[in-house]
């Protein structure tokens, strides 16, 4: 094979059973995108069994799937110590409790100073794996709980129980107006049309479906506790706005609102509040080495429990 390329193996677990083929690729390679891999698979560089796929190619499961595609150039992305907040780890994974601010990987307008930076300066082995064993993610303003692969053969189980659904992740989230009850939103989410940093509600976009309960009632917020069964950008801020009730502070997907009669506490408590109220509180799924069913959870941080400290004084004010 020419040094240009280089080949990849990667078999379909039974739980993708159905799925298109570049579906299931995009999951199990996620370090690439779905336009990325269906490219591969359009110029014959995908093939089962000797032959030649297509994207839209059903698989049933068991599948060894032979990869030889163009070697992307080095990237090298520096150490850089940084602080980080270690809830569990051992010699196959590393649970993170990441703070509101800090970007999970290098990007545009994010060369350096990030997760990814931050763990290949915590254990150099990591440089060994794709993206330093981030197998997913966080929104830079969202807080809270992440795992991280240690070595290769935890990072394939932890992406399988990411494409199976198995990886419990519960967040806490404050969101604008009063939602009577639960429930679930269940609409797929694509790049918006026009605006290409957004995500957007779109037929014939990835599934998406997000559950939520409430915690508390306010005068004009909701407290509420949200379970992802689907992990895709942005899905938490895309769904709640798609529902009329963004989460506050949400600088893409939401607005300021004050509501009338507000104490001054809490319209300086909303005015200051200048990220999404959204935070990883508890991470579910099976240790790759162990087969142990494993949880964590997180404290909500410092700014999210003063805003609900706020919205409290607020709820209970003097008529």
């Amino acid at each position: 094979m020419s040094p240009e390329f280089q080949s990849m193996v990667v078999e379909i677990p039974t739980e993708l059973a159905g799925s298109r083929l570049d579906s299931a690729l995009a999951h199990l390679l996620p370090n690439h995108s779905r336009t990325r891999i269906r490219s591969w698979i359009d110029q014959g560089h995908a093939r089962i069994a000797g032959r030649s796929c297509r994207p839209r190619d059903r698989v049933l499961g068991g599948e060894r799937i032979v990869l030889q595609v163009p070697r992307a150039p080095a990237v090298q992305v520096p150490a850089q110590a940084l602080d980080l907040r270690v809830v569990y780890e051992d010699e196959f994974i590393l649970v993170l409790d990441k703070p509101a601010g800090l970007v999970v990987h290098p990007g545009a307008g994010n060369p350096d100073h990030t997760l990814q930076n931050a763990l290949l300066a915590y254990d150099a082995r990591l440089a060994e794996l794709p993206r330093a064993g981030i197998v997913h993610r966080l929104d830079k303003d969202t807080s809270g709980l992440l795992v991280v692969a240690r070595v290769a053969t935890a990072h394939t189980a932890l992406v399988r129980q990411l494409a199976a659904r198995s990886v419990r992740r519960e967040y806490q989230a404050v969101c604008v107006g009063v939602l009577t009850a639960g429930g679930s939103v269940d609409a797929p989410i694509a790049r918006h049309r026009v605006d290409r940093k957004r995500m957007a509600v779109r037929t014939g976009g990835r599934p998406a479906v997000t559950h939520y309960r409430v915690i508390a009632r306010f005068r004009a917020h909701t407290h509420l506790r949200v379970v992802l069964e689907t992990g895709r950008t942005h899905q938490i801020r895309v769904h709640l706005a798609h529902l009329g009730h963004p989460i506050v502070g949400d600088p893409v997907y939401g607005r300021l609102r004050v509501p009338r009669g507000a104490t001054s506490q809490l319209i300086a408590a909303l005015r200051a509040f200048k990220r999404q109220a959204l935070h990883a509180e508890r991470l579910e799924l099976e240790h790759p080495a162990t087969g142990q069913r494993l949880h964590w959870t997180a404290p909500l941080p410092d700014d999210m429990q003063a805003l609900l400290d706020a919205l409290r004084a607020d709820a209970v004010r003097p008529a």
